[in-house]
């Protein structure tokens, strides 16, 4: 377990607290262009969600990468030591 691991982790888990503590959006004010809280607050989310979906998926493209290059270069240099 990485510490970028725990962070991709949190990235995509942290929609799904939000949307799921529904006391904590359950309420019509403050209303916002005549949108009670409740419904602009989660449409707020879908982009929220979007974006960390989004930063999670380049972290992992990162961490692979990283990984592999990482395993790469083991194999290459114990190929070397032959």
């Amino acid at each position: 377990m990485t510490p970028v691991r725990v962070v991709i982790g949190l990235c995509l888990v942290a929609p799904f607290v939000a949307m799921l503590w529904v006391g904590s959006y359950a309420t019509t004010d403050p209303t916002f262009i005549g949108i009670p809280f409740f419904y602009w607050y989660q449409m707020v989310w879908v982009l929220i969600s979007t974006a960390l979906t989004m930063i999670a998926y380049r972290l992992w493209q990162r961490d692979q990468r990283a990984r592999a290059s990482r395993e790469n270069g083991t194999a290459a240099k114990g190929g070397a030591a032959r």
